[in-house]
């Protein structure tokens, strides 16, 4: 029996191809940031990033979202020609090596976004919804490539502030955010735009668990549109593990709590729904995505 029903299969159309899937994909994370919450530094030379590229390939990775620029709460940005210059290259040694990849590049701006198209890059993730950068959204639908729109108010320095993180209904005010950003992505022309209802960004712990929880409302008024849920290892997770660490014990040894929670609550968002998932180690999501679909 099919244990995650709601799922829609879906396609991405990118620039010189199609890529459908039956089942939800999986994006890897691939940090280029020195100050990235979870693995900042780590791949920091051309050798160590393609290695960690490959490697979230072989664990299950369906797309590669790459960035140079940390979204943590209280983060800097770098300037558009300071991303750029560090972006670009990267994609070009990644497509230089990888060249079946589908390369997604994590950015809010858009003269990086553009750079890194160009590169060889395929699909536009954008923390912002175009906030940013007023350019973006003009630049993505020029572009005719797929665009991550994600939910945020603020910016990474501001979005938890009180008057950022209050809703009336957290469905009803994402649905209007969307419903405004579709409206003009459309009358711009642009190609194909997935959504990302932004958990950890301009929102507490509880929100973000209810949130996560009423996915289905959130999906049943979108149905166009593939909904990625992106929670590895976020606060909405560690937050709550901490209060539960004394109770429990300590995480297995291959594996940490933070690991652990973001494996289960990837598997409430599979059952709410959602198309993509975005994680750091793909293999434990691949395992649940496999678990939920096989027959009873």
């Amino acid at each position: 029996m099919n244990r995650i029903d709601k799922f829609s299969p879906f396609s991405l159309r990118l620039s010189h191809r199609e890529v459908t899937f039956d089942r939800p994909a999986i994006m890897g994370i691939l940090n280029a940031t020195p100050d990235s919450f979870y693995d900042g530094g780590r791949y920091n030379t051309p050798d160590t990033l393609l290695a960690q590229a490959q490697h979230l390939l072989d664990t299950g990775a369906d797309i590669l979202d790459l960035g140079v620029m940390s979204s943590r709460p209280g983060a800097a940005m770098l300037s558009a020609d300071e991303e750029a210059a560090k972006l670009v290259p990267l994609v070009t040694l990644l497509r230089q090596h990888l060249p079946q990849a589908v390369i997604s590049v994590d950015t809010c701006q858009s003269l990086p976004a553009a750079r890194a198209i160009e590169a060889g890059a395929d699909i536009v993730n954008d923390i912002s919804g175009g906030q940013i950068d007023p350019d973006m959204l003009p630049t993505v639908a020029s572009l005719h490539v797929p665009y991550i729109l994600m939910h945020m108010r603020g910016t990474p320095a501001t979005m938890q502030r009180p008057e950022n993180t209050h809703y009336d209904d957290i469905i009803d005010d994402l649905s209007r955010y969307f419903d405004e950003k579709l409206n003009t992505l459309h009358r711009l022309g642009a190609a194909q735009t997935i959504l990302d209802p932004g958990l950890g960004f301009a929102k507490t712990v509880e929100q973000n668990h209810e949130l996560l929880h009423r996915l289905p409302e959130l999906i049943e008024r979108f149905p166009a549109h593939p909904i990625l849920v992106a929670l590895s290892n976020k606060s909405m997770i560690t937050k709550r593990l901490t209060l539960f660490a004394d109770t429990y014990g300590p995480a297995l040894p291959q594996l940490p709590d933070s690991e652990l929670g973001t494996l289960a609550l990837n598997t409430v968002a599979l059952i709410g729904g959602a198309s993509l998932l975005r994680v750091h180690t793909p293999r434990p999501t691949r395992l649940a995505i496999q678990l939920l679909t096989a027959n009873a």
